[in-house]
């Protein structure tokens, strides 16, 4: 991702998931609070920062909208972009309110235990329906899932660039293989 601050990475607003229709447009899986908002933030690009092109919301869909975009005229075309990823500069986007965060803030982190003990730092953020997990890889090399929740992670500053965890009693904190 460009930029190591916060404010200069990349933030991924939506994925494309299949063509809709025979004109090109396509379904988006949001990222953003209110789907229909996933236009509202400028031109899409890739995540190398690279620009693709501005977003046109037709409607709003289960999981997510239906959108087109300059040059995507046919199904053929909007059938290649499955898959892809859609990202905005993290400074187009709304501060975030007392306990929120992008992604994008929380990727890198430092990671600590409360005795201040390093454990890695947050590789990535998953959500597959029943909660967030935070990914950690780990100094010894190793990937590290813990349930994103007050919890577990009762601290992050981002302006010292750490998280503090509490690893479940019930959960082994054991590397995922």
């Amino acid at each position: 991702m460009p930029g190591s601050r916060p404010r200069d990475r990349l933030v991924r607003l939506a994925v494309i998931t299949a063509p809709h229709g025979v004109r090109g447009a396509f379904r988006l899986r949001c990222f953003t609070e209110r789907p229909e908002s996933v236009a509202a933030y400028g031109p899409v690009c890739d995540e190398r920062g690279r620009e693709l092109f501005a977003l046109e919301v037709l409607h709003r869909v289960p999981g997510g909208v239906v959108a087109r975009a300059p040059g995507i005229t046919d199904r053929d075309a909007a059938e290649r972009l499955r898959g892809k990823a859609l990202f905005v500069p993290r400074a187009r986007l709304p501060e975030p309110g007392p306990d929120e965060f992008y992604e994008a803030d929380l990727l890198g982190l430092e990671v600590v235990e409360p005795s201040g003990r390093r454990l890695g730092r947050v590789t990535a953020l998953f959500d597959h329906g029943a909660g967030e997990i935070l990914e950690i890889g780990t100094d010894a090399g190793e990937l590290l899932d813990l349930p994103f929740t007050r919890a577990v992670v009762p601290e992050i500053d981002l302006e010292a660039g750490r998280l503090v965890v509490v690893p479940p009693a019930t959960i082994e904190a054991e590397p995922v293989r």
